[in-house]
């Protein structure tokens, strides 16, 4: 049984040892300093010692108080909540349970000799912290086994353990904590030992000291901010330089870091014109004129025009409603018909409109002078004959049969004439222009009736080849 006990406690240790990688992740060491209590009444003994947890708290009479530093342990973090603590303690025993009379009743504390106590012992413990989600409550539960000496007579124990530590800072703890150990042999009484003491955690490394433990930081070895996980953010922005397109200069999320300085939604590194707001379609460049061309290459920034002519409308020199790019007369004006030229010969359609307008011709009575209200017909007429600069005509002249038939020719003559002269006067060259009499000849109705008169007192205008 003793052979086995020794074995159990051997293999214990081994196991505990073996197992042992890393306080927390980012401080895996611990030490802990302080005092211990040895109290071995009562812990399941025949009298003089009792019930387990009789009078549990019975420190006057029962603990075994070492009141100067007789306690170190030295811990090391496993993982997920699992700490090993390996502990060396020294006391002296001068209280071991209670003397009892004949009758059953106590007659007083078991005075021994000082015994001199010492121990070694090993734990794996649970750390209950993340489950009570507290930052500064760290309970505990720990089994493991140890060897204790009384008076230099020694035995194996299995041990359990529940203790709380306080975290006053980061790396700075009180721990409390109470020990059942068990005993393998029977010269070695089953007891609690105590133990209060303080904690200092270390063994984390910040390789690049930005405060953040390398375990928890996603750039060990560039400073960087918490909320990045350690990595850093050059510019400020609130974008980690990993994540951000322009880590140098602060930007805006949508942007992935990068700067949009005008705000017109284009990032300055995309934006041919950074400081002016524009258009996404324009690259950030504005339009002031609206005719889909970037102000900077437009020759007419504020008038509208198409791209093909730097953003200028297109010209029409002659006037004649056709542009002067598709005019093929951009400086004589012309018809669409004949692409901006002008057409050499009128049409019939245009010959007729002549004619209606050379049969409202009013001239005074007898006369060859042009009555006033004649003048806007023979603008008109003029208009036209404009339009065609290389077409000849003829100004022909009528009166009706009253009179004799020498004077009507040689009133139709200066009636022609005066029609001719009023063209010439008014830009029309006088090579492209005839007049001819022809007196009472030609009559279009009769010259019985009144009517027939009117109509043949006329000026008519024919083509000339």
């Amino acid at each position: 049984m003793k052979n086995l006990s020794r074995l159990l406690f051997v293999v214990v240790l081994l196991i505990s040892f073996s197992t042992t990688h890393a306080q927390d992740r980012n401080n895996p060491w611990a030490v802990t300093i302080g005092t211990n209590a040895v109290d071995p009444y009562p812990v399941g003994e025949n009298a003089p010692q009792g019930d387990y947890f009789d009078e549990y708290f019975n420190v006057t009479d029962h603990w075994n108080i070492m009141g100067s530093l007789s306690s170190i342990s030295v811990s090391r973090y496993l993982s997920d909540g699992f700490t090993f603590t390996a502990t060396g303690s020294l006391n002296k025993i001068d209280k071991f349970g209670t003397n009892l009379n004949p009758d059953g009743t106590e007659a007083g504390t078991n005075e021994v000799d000082d015994l001199t106590y010492f121990g070694i012992d090993g734990r794996i413990s649970y750390s209950f912290m993340d489950l009570i989600n507290s930052k500064s409550f760290d309970p505990y539960l720990g089994v493991g086994g140890g060897y204790t000496w009384l008076d230099n007579i020694g035995a194996g124990t299995l041990n359990g353990s529940l203790g709380l530590r306080y975290w006053v800072s980061e790396k700075v703890g009180i721990d409390v904590n109470s020990m059942y150990k068990h005993a393998f042999e029977d010269y070695l009484p089953k007891h609690f030992q105590h133990s209060l003491g303080v904690v200092f955690k270390f063994g984390g490394t910040d390789t690049d000291g930005d405060g953040i433990y390398d375990q928890e930081d996603a750039c060990p070895e560039e400073a960087g901010l918490e909320i990045f996980n350690g990595c850093p953010d050059s510019d400020n922005d609130g974008i980690q330089d990993s994540k951000d397109d322009c880590p140098n200069t602060a930007g805006l999320a949508e942007f992935n870091g990068c700067p949009d300085s005008d705000g017109d939604g284009v990032m300055d590194k995309d934006d041919k014109c950074p400081s002016v707001a524009g258009l996404k379609s324009l690259m950030g460049c504005p339009d002031a004129d609206g005719d889909g061309v970037a102000d900077g290459d437009d020759n007419c920034p504020n008038e509208a025009g198409p791209a093909a002519n730097n953003g200028c409308p297109w010209p029409d020199s002659d006037g004649d409603g056709i542009l002067d790019k598709d005019d093929k007369c951009p400086n004589e004006a012309g018809v669409a018909a004949n692409n901006g030229c002008p057409e050499i010969n009128p049409t019939q359609e245009v010959i007729d409109e002549l004619n209606s307008y050379a049969r409202t011709i009013l001239f005074d009575t007898g006369r060859a002078s042009f009555k006033k209200e004649t003048d806007q017909v023979l603008q008109a007429m003029t208009a036209i004959f404009k339009q065609y600069p290389k077409a000849n005509f003829d100004i022909g002249g009528h009166t009706d049969s009253v009179g004799s038939k020498s004077s009507n020719q040689r009133l139709s003559e200066r009636r022609a004439n005066a029609v001719r002269d009023y063209l010439i006067a008014n830009g029309i060259s006088a090579e492209r222009l005839t007049a001819t009499g022809y007196g009472e000849e030609n009559p279009i109705a009769d010259n019985k009736t009144r009517a027939g008169r009117k109509e043949n007192r006329r000026v008519e205008v024919k083509l000339r080849n």
